[in-house]
């Protein structure tokens, strides 16, 4: 969970006003002298106040990670999903209404002391008004976080010491189907911006080294030219996290997608992703034309040839994933 909870402004107000109120009930059964009592009631209610409200701000500030201390492949799915900049815009307003209630409480805990008793009441009242609007100005800036909490909420849980490598090709050539292949358990499933499914996310581990295979449904399996910018800056941010790339060709285009077809998506890829990529040629047990298949195996390096329904060429697949270093 990236953001932690994050109350409406009413629901702070109401937070330190009524912590408020038990403070100055507390003072009401005191031994405090009666000409000093209220002015000193006045007091705690003012800096009771403005402390529970100080301190539910910096709660919010101290439990959101700093975005610029993240890794990069989190910062990039934050700028997509809510974006970077309003969010800091947003958690800076935080900032400048606990410097400002600080200032208030000072300046009204001042008055109420040379105040006369039966002024006190009033100066409190003053600085309720004006603790009010300053809670009540970054009434945007509360919404949009809560906004971004829930937006991030499934942010995905990733493993940054295992080589991660992603899976790319159009849909129904078999990239779930290799991905459950090479993965002892069930991929998990997590939310990405600009995905149909959320991305799936497979784990092995193999000569002590731990790998994470990431497939992202909707995202890698169409001409790059029909993305749009924020799509693309997706793809960058799953560069961040890879140190590889499984291309995947439907062999047999019973997919519906012909093989040239294919190889343009896999030269789009290829030029955004400046990472290694292994192209897998899959359902090579339903091939009619194995010339065809010749013709385009022959235009990359090293294609592994499987059958992944069957089990047939997976143990390459795994082989293959130990050339997968990081940077």
């Amino acid at each position: 969970m990236f953001l932690p909870t994050i109350p409406t402004p009413e629901e702070i107000l109401d937070k330190g006003f009524s912590r408020a109120k038990k403070a100055a009930n507390k003072l009401r059964t005191s031994k405090i002298p009666r000409q000093q009592k209220s002015k000193k009631i006045e007091e705690a209610r003012i800096k009771t106040a403005c402390q529970v409200i100080e301190e539910s701000f910096k709660s919010i500030l101290i439990k959101t990670p700093k975005v610029e201390e993240l890794p990069l492949f989190y910062q990039d799915y934050i700028d997509v999903v809510v974006g970077v900049d309003q969010l800091k815009k947003s958690l800076g307003a935080l900032n400048w209404a606990v410097g400002i209630i600080s200032k208030l409480e000072n300046q009204y805990v001042f008055q109420v002391r040379r105040s006369k008793p039966e002024n006190a009441s009033n100066v409190r009242k003053e600085a309720y008004g004006r603790i009010s609007s300053v809670v009540n100005r970054i009434r945007d800036e509360l919404n949009f976080l809560d906004f971004a909490k829930a937006k991030l909420r499934n942010m995905p849980t990733v493993d940054f010491d295992a080589i991660t490598v992603v899976i790319a090709g159009f849909p129904n050539v078999g990239k779930s189907t290799i991905l459950r292949q090479i993965t002892t358990a069930e991929p998990k499933v997590a939310d990405y911006p600009f995905t149909t499914t959320g991305i799936q996310i497979g784990h092995l581990e193999r000569k002590w080294q731990k790998y994470q295979i990431i497939d992202t449904p909707g995202l890698l399996d169409r001409p790059v030219e029909d993305m749009n910018n924020i799509e693309l800056n997706a793809m960058v941010a799953l560069e961040h996290l890879a140190q590889g790339i499984l291309f995947i060709f439907d062999a047999s285009e019973t997919s519906g997608y012909p093989l040239e077809n294919q190889f343009m998506l896999y030269e789009s890829i290829k030029k955004i992703f400046n990472i290694p990529i292994t192209c897998i040629f899959n359902k090579v047990d339903l091939v009619e034309n194995i010339n065809i298949l010749k013709e385009y195996t022959n235009r990359v390096d090293e294609p592994l040839l499987v059958a992944a329904s069957k089990g047939d060429g997976i143990s390459q697949i795994i082989d293959k994933l130990e050339e997968f270093k990081y940077d």
